[in-house]
């Protein structure tokens, strides 16, 4: 049960254009945002900040921002979704796991991808640009946190310096969200219920406190 309710939309007319935003990025607004929008500015505050770490341009909404460099340079938006729900995993929050493995399923990953994501460094199904990439993640989401230079040196091999801060970048939004999440103990919208129930049953996942009043606890 969450310990804040998530204010209606309807209440919060001022956040329509961001609550249309994540809406169209995730297919549905989450709660954890219905619940920032109590300090009204946070909401849009970390639109903008979550916008330039998935490779967006922040000019579209600031005119006078800095460029934001070629969009080729990006990670691709599946594996930024491979290392936020391995950020998820390593922090233990099922609120995040279940909307990482979620928005990792709409951008194109398999679910048995997904199901073997522990198994990350021995399965056939991830790249060594992949495993590079979620040896960090794991090691990051860690407290405390358990990174070595051995990481960046693995990841040096795949990613040039700008994609190394995007990923840094990444795990460093997760890192909040996992702790906004799992302290509120936001509850879980239907969509990625659903989803982890049937695709990380295998790995444990339940909605734990993320649940109704009325469902499992």
């Amino acid at each position: 049960m969450a310990h804040l309710d998530p204010l209606d939309m309807a209440e919060i007319p001022e956040l329509q254009a961001t609550f249309e935003g994540a809406s169209a990025a995730m297919g549905f607004v989450p709660n954890s945002m219905l619940t920032m929008a109590r300090m009204p500015q946070l909401p849009v505050a970390f639109s903008f900040l979550a916008n330039v770490i998935f490779g967006g341009d922040l000019r579209v909404l600031v005119p006078n921002a800095p460029e934001a460099g070629n969009a080729e340079e990006n990670l691709d938006p599946a594996l930024i979704q491979l290392v936020a729900f391995a950020c998820s995993l390593s922090a233990g929050c099922r609120y995040c796991q279940a909307h990482t493995s979620h928005s990792a399923h709409r951008s194109g990953v398999a679910e048995a991808k997904l199901s073997q994501l522990l198994s990350y460094e021995t399965s056939e199904a991830f790249s060594e640009p992949e495993r590079a990439a979620l040896a960090l993640a794991f090691a990051a989401a860690r407290v405390p946190n358990e990174t070595t230079p051995a990481h960046f040196e693995r990841l040096r091999d795949h990613f040039d310096e700008r994609q190394i801060v995007q990923l840094v970048g990444v795990i460093s939004l997760f890192g909040f969200l996992n702790r906004w999440n799992d302290t509120m103990a936001t509850e879980l919208e239907a969509a990625p219920v659903d989803f982890a129930e049937s695709i990380l049953g295998s790995m444990g996942w339940s909605t734990g406190k993320h649940g109704p009043l009325t469902g499992p606890t």
